[in-house]
């Protein structure tokens, strides 16, 4: 393939190994997000930083414990991130869609990098805020592209699969961000900007490494397809899957389903600005602005069910918990030691069980865990402070937070990220994955700005609300998301094709559209050889015939024709 430079990987990687090489690059990306959001949490409790720079808080005299003066202040400072994460996943999907998916990660990794550089250096509250918001632009493009990337090369079986692999890199940037800012403590007894100066700058390393090697992997072929270089997009499907022995065929048919759901998405959609998608004006059958609006929910809910405050505010949570100053850091670093392993479970549950089911049992354990946390809490400081009762309860709450963290991570971690890379259609995926990065910028900065605030307002009481919004969650899942599991990404289409809002519609349909339409399913359907049995050549099967994800509107095609046979 001389279209593919040399050096390109695809050259000398095929199948599981290149699927591999795909999601270790991948990971380096989603690594470097989870080690941002950790970051926060050590950072901000840096006497160095809050007094001597920020100037949002004072140590206290008697303990040493952070004392917050402006919380307003300490919350902005944490949740402009995510301002710059929205415009960022926007600019990502634009660019995605328009230019490939390799370009945009090399862009989102340069962009992140002069951020870092930038936060590194702040000298004041102000430098700090403006440093934040380019490096959460660099971090909205890699969220916005880098998912779409490992979905549109993952096969459909052990797409979760794979995806959930990557966050477990996540949850490991935060381990090590957690424990880096641990040890960095230690330095002239924490004292001085080095305590978290460099935590903030070894984020640099892993990004300029992303920005060197992405250029050596292969570009989505399902991109490569919509903008008409099929060719090149054949000869990546084709190393991806496989093309001998019981291979043969599998990537012909799969390279069939997105031609023709390409043609079929150019002819059904006719507007794909960010506009048109968030109200669906122009989407036809393929009601992208109602996808929009569950990808945007999916992941505002995911915060809001609590991971946010727990990831960024950990040490605040314990602290109300009952826990010593001396204690707090090490238990923290503690917890996301299980959130990082509780991740495994997802690797080998979410495409058995599904997305639905997945984010069903997460919902109910993390509520309850987080009603119990509250409770204990409150049990505990209704008793004198270093009691045996005050003791106990306070460790059951914080028994409550190690529960939620490791529910979470096997759960909800994986499926608001993973979900709207699988449900948008190949026209316009980076930017409906981008909906997706907004809801997540909304939830997490809205929840980071309130947080601090709602602590010292109802202190253990917000755990509470965190319960609330898991109990929401559940018959929103149940009625509103179809499932994506064992489907391919052409299938999700059909999927969406019908009118009604309601799961239960979409299934039905689908099951009517998918007899109606085999040349988008063929891929799924691996009983349909893609080879003429005859002369051993691949079945290229025409778009000219009258595909539709209109029900009626088939079956009065079919009738017309039968008419005409008559």
């Amino acid at each position: 393939m001389d279209l593919i430079p040399r050096y390109n990987v695809a050259h000398k990687l095929e199948k599981r190994s290149l699927l591999i090489a795909i999601n270790c690059i991948a990971a380096l990306s989603i690594f470097f997000f989870g080690y941002d959001q950790g970051m926060m949490g050590g950072v901000n409790g840096a006497q160095n930083y809050y007094e001597d720079h920020m100037h949002f808080g004072h140590p206290n005299p008697e303990d040493g414990t952070p004392v917050i003066d402006n919380e307003l202040l300490q919350g902005g400072i944490v949740s402009i991130y995510y301002v710059g994460t929205l415009v960022g996943c926007l600019v990502g999907g634009w660019f995605g869609d328009r230019y490939g998916r390799i370009k945009t990660i090399a862009l989102g990794a340069a962009w992140a990098v002069l951020g870092a550089t930038l936060q590194t250096s702040a000298m004041n509250h102000t430098w700090m805020i403006f440093a934040r918001l380019i490096n959460g632009w660099g971090t909205g493009i890699l969220n916005a592209i880098v998912p779409v990337w490992a979905t549109e090369t993952a096969e459909h079986k052990s797409r979760g699969q794979f995806v959930a692999i990557e966050f477990t890199l996540n949850i490991f940037g935060v381990v090590v961000a957690y424990w880096l800012e641990y040890a960095c403590s230690f330095y002239k007894g924490g004292n001085g900007s080095f305590v978290w100066r460099f935590p903030i700058a070894f984020q640099i390393v892993p990004l300029l490494f992303l920005f060197a090697i992405v250029w050596i992997f292969p570009e989505s072929p399902r991109w490569l397809v919509k903008v008409g270089r099929e060719e090149e997009g054949r000869y990546i499907l084709g190393r991806l899957r496989g093309e001998t022995g019981e291979d043969l065929g599998r990537a012909e048919a799969e390279f069939q389903d997105i031609r023709n759901i390409a043609e079929l998405e150019r002819k059904t959609a006719s507007r794909t600005s960010y506009w048109s998608m968030f109200t669906g004006r122009g989407s036809g059958k393929l009601h992208i602005g109602r996808r929009v609006q569950l990808v945007i929910w999916l992941q505002i809910m995911q915060e809001w069910i609590g991971i946010a405050g727990v990831t960024i505010y950990a040490p605040t949570i314990f602290r109300t918990a009952g826990i010593s100053q001396s204690d707090v850091q090490w238990i923290s670093g503690l917890n996301t030691i299980t959130y990082m392993l509780s991740t495994l479970i997802c690797v080998f549950t979410l495409d058995r069980i599904g997305r639905r089911w997945t984010l069903y049992w997460g919902s109910v354990v993390q509520g309850i865990s987080m009603a119990l946390a509250g409770g204990l809490t409150t049990a505990g400081q209704s008793h004198p402070e270093g009691s045996a009762l005050a003791k106990a309860y306070s460790s059951g709450a914080v028994a409550m937070i190690f529960l939620f963290t490791a529910t979470f991570g096997a759960t909800w971690l994986t499926v608001p990220w993973l979900y709207p890379a699988e449900i948008f259609p190949l026209e316009v995926r980076a930017k409906g994955n981008a909906w997706g990065v907004v809801g997540w910028s909304v939830g997490n900065g809205w929840l980071t700005l309130l947080c601090p605030v709602m602590f010292k307002a109802i202190k253990e009481n917000t755990y509470y609300v965190f319960a609330a919004a898991n109990v929401i969650t559940i018959p929103m899942v149940w009625a509103l998301y179809p499932e994506s599991n064992q489907r391919t990404l052409e299938e999700m289409n059909l999927v969406f094709a019908a009118d009604s809002i309601w799961n239960w519609e979409a299934e039905r349909n689908f099951k009517i559209l998918k007899e109606q339409n085999p040349e988008l399913v063929q891929a799924a359907q691996r009983g349909h050889s893609a080879l003429d049995p005859e002369t051993g050549l691949p079945i290229r099967s025409s778009t000219a015939r009258n595909m539709s994800l209109d029900v009626h509107g088939m079956q009065t095609v079919e009738e017309k024709q039968t008419f005409k046979h008559g």
